[in-house]
């Protein structure tokens, strides 16, 4: 701020009141009409108290936009320019935003929140989302377990110099990234789990399932992670005596296994999405995960709100996650924990 000139300045404080207009403006009338039931929601989104939010929020941005882009050229320093950004930055979220929601007041608002806000609804249904929720951690996380291990071992034979050690891992890998999750867990099933009469259960195949295409891709993964290594540290530990494997396991994967933690993270995260498709199985009721248990509940119910709280779960167990993985990075980056650690 104390490079900021005046104009600068206004403008930073314009985008921010018109953001801070929209979003506590709209909270603070919603709640003064009620959240719950529906009808009163409605009420609130098409009370006058609401237009009076967006249009302001509307005018205020616009404003940011026309001063901070006009005057973008003109001011003095580079953090007065800066500061004039993102103001008008501000200012284009706060207009676009405020359209969106006027425009969306246009149409049947209180049909909408009937059919996706009716949150009492949910009352009686909160113990099945919570079981749903640990069901659906419990399918990505055995899926993922299996698949980091699954994808470390093909990921070391596909970087082999022999092409015969090489097939089997390519083959594997393109199978179950060529073909669709729905169709493999439908074929493991009911294919080969019922037609072999193997004894394993629909929530037993699909982890296995899970962990057999997460390994495809977890393979891939690592085996970029290990080739992005520079080839002179894997010659220097086999010039200390280092066996080929030993050399992969002390010096290259380690280093490897840093560089690969974003693309990991994002494989577990698609793979707890992913544990929707495992509906097709006909789980049983108490192993239903979070996308079945919200079709199930909308079927009794004919109310869509089910399908939102199922959306929040997934952001729920996402989130956090991607959090503690991106705090995870930081560290092994900055050489806080070792790779030993």
């Amino acid at each position: 701020m104390a490079h900021q000139t005046p104009l600068s300045t206004a403008v930073v404080l314009v985008g921010t009141a018109a953001i801070a207009i929209l979003v506590l403006g709209t909270i603070a009338v919603i709640s003064t009409y009620g959240w719950t039931p529906s009808e009163r929601l409605a009420q609130g989104i098409e009370s006058t108290a609401q237009a009076i939010v967006l249009w302001a929020a509307v005018a205020l941005g616009l404003l940011a936009v026309i001063v901070g882009w006009g005057s973008f050229s003109r001011l003095p320093s580079k953090p007065a320019r800066e500061g004039a950004m993102v103001g008008a930055v501000l200012g284009v979220q706060a207009a676009a935003l405020g359209a969106l929601l006027l425009w969306a007041r246009g149409a049947d608002v209180p049909r909408f929140a009937r059919n996706f806000f009716e949150f009492e609804l949910l009352a009686d249904f909160w113990p099945r989302f919570i079981r749903a929720a640990g069901n659906t951690i419990v399918l990505a996380a055995g899926g993922q377990g299996i698949g980091m291990v699954l994808g470390l071992i093909f990921a070391v034979l596909a970087i082999s110099n022999r092409r015969v050690v090489r097939a089997p891992a390519r083959i594997y890998i393109n199978f179950f990234r060529g073909t669709p999750l729905l169709w493999q867990l439908q074929f493991f099933f009911f294919g080969l789990v019922l037609g072999l009469r193997l004894g394993l259960t629909a929530y037993q195949t699909a982890i296995l399932v899970l962990g057999l295409n997460a390994g495809a891709y977890t393979a891939e993964i690592f085996r970029a992670g290990i080739q992005s290594i520079e080839r002179g540290q894997f010659e220097a530990a086999r010039s200390l005596g280092m066996s080929y494997l030993q050399a992969l396991r002390y010096v290259i994967i380690p280093q490897g296994f840093r560089r690969v933690i974003p693309p990991l993270t994002n494989e577990f995260v698609i793979l707890i999405k992913d544990t929707s498709l495992v509906a097709v199985l006909g789980l049983t009721f108490a192993q239903q995960e979070l996308m079945a248990t919200s079709r199930d509940i909308y079927n009794q119910t004919f109310n869509a709100t089910p399908y939102l709280a199922a959306a929040a779960g997934y952001l729920a167990i996402t989130l956090p996650l991607i959090r503690a993985v991106n705090w995870l990075e930081k560290r092994l980056r900055s050489g806080l924990t070792g790779v030993g650690a």
